[in-house]
């Protein structure tokens, strides 16, 4: 944005830019636009979202509904580190927030991030509390670099069972508090907020990284600069990527070779005797990814546990009949299993991203009643 004044040109930056890759998941990607337009609220912000490709209609149905959302469609899938850069190097704001389709923010946390970066001029990038769909904290919302021996003790499973050690479970940090402030390793792609200067000072992401690993990568390269990575404990729900599922087998074997680029780049001395243990953790989890599908609870033809149904609207008989739901009740029992369905025109995102959060118990399942298009945003939903 320029000003003229005195035959003089001031430019003035954006607050923040929105940098969002999208690949195949249509619904997620609305709701996630939804939540980041109220987030936004109050905040000079552009979103850009970039399509790898999809196939879909997905810019389309989206572009209808957010107009002032810029839209990058490539004409292949180029991968997650190349289309944020597209974005990112081009942004002209103070921050950038890269953030997954399948997320939903709220305007507190971008507000306690600008507010952070305001007071910490050490910081480079933060994190938030990630929660799934379900209102599970999710541990990769804050993580050790994977040196030798942190890998070494995820990979044989001494993080699970020391969980709380600060020698053998560093990988996920968990002793350290969730509920607190701290400074960590690693931050998820899921969700960074950056300095957008030190983000294009470092070149962004590294492009070798297809999928997986760059964010780790970043992390890395972010401390290299000389900066600091944070994690603060406000609430974002993240879907955790239902179109790659982390139970399958080729999930895994992207991963762990996200992992040999990360080591051959950072720890070239250590590749000789960390590749025996990396192809054998690659065997292990693949046999605990069939056992998992195996033993996976199965669903009904709907894709929902047959738990009760508990609708939370102004309008809950409306809801639940748009939703095909013929029982329900309108309060969450205190014990037992339930279906919660969260009517997105009664509550707000910030609100319903502390439900989730704050309601969250084995055997309850959230979902979201999406007004926009008359079906149930669900973590476990097909995309189509």
């Amino acid at each position: 944005m320029s000003f003229g004044r005195n035959n003089v040109t001031l430019r003035v930056k954006m607050e923040l830019t929105v940098v969002i890759v999208n690949y195949r998941v249509k619904f997620f990607l609305e709701q996630t636009l939804a939540s980041v337009q109220e987030a936004t609220r109050g905040i000079d912000a552009s979103v850009v979202v970039v399509d790898n490709n999809s196939g879909d209609d997905s810019i389309s149905h989206c572009r209808q509904r957010f107009p002032g959302v810029a839209f990058v469609e490539n004409t292949e899938n180029v991968g997650f580190s190349r289309a944020n850069n597209q974005a990112i190097m081009a942004a002209e704001s103070d921050y950038t927030l890269i953030l997954n389709p399948d997320t939903i923010i709220t305007h507190k946390a971008l507000a306690q991030c600008i507010e952070w970066m305001h007071s910490h001029s050490e910081c480079g990038a933060i994190g938030v509390r990630m929660v799934d769909g379900n209102g599970v904290f999710l541990p990769e919302s804050k993580r050790a670099f994977p040196t030798p021996w942190v890998s070494f003790c995820k990979i044989f499973g001494l993080s699970k069972l020391f969980p709380r050690s600060r020698v053998f479970a560093r990988y996920h940090m968990r002793f350290l508090s969730d509920r607190e402030s701290h400074k960590v390793d690693i931050l998820s792609g899921a969700f960074m907020f950056c300095r957008s200067d030190l983000l294009q000072q470092i070149g962004g992401f590294d492009e070798d990284f297809f999928m997986y690993g760059e964010d780790i990568d970043l992390s890395y390269r972010i401390c290299q600069a000389g900066f600091d990575n944070w994690f603060l404990p406000v609430h974002i729900i993240h879907y955790k990527g239902e179109s790659t599922k982390k139970d399958s087998m080729r999930y895994v074997k992207v991963f762990y070779d996200a992992m040999l680029i990360f080591y051959r780049k950072h720890f070239p001395r250590s590749r000789a005797l960390l590749y025996p243990f990396i192809k054998l953790g690659v065997g292990v989890r693949r046999a605990m990814a069939i056992v998992r599908r195996l033993f996976k609870r199965k669903k009904n033809d709907s894709g929902f546990s047959n738990a009760p149904w508990v609708v939370k609207s102004k309008n809950a008989a409306e809801v639940a009949k748009k939703a095909g739901i013929n029982e329900y009740v309108t309060q969450l029992p205190q014990k037992g299993r339930a279906n919660v369905l969260l009517d997105n025109a009664s509550y707000s995102y910030q609100e319903i991203v502390e439900l989730i959060a704050g309601h969250s118990r084995r055997g309850v399942e959230f979902h979201i009643f999406s007004h926009q298009n008359n079906i149930i945003i669900s973590p476990k939903m097909k995309q189509q």
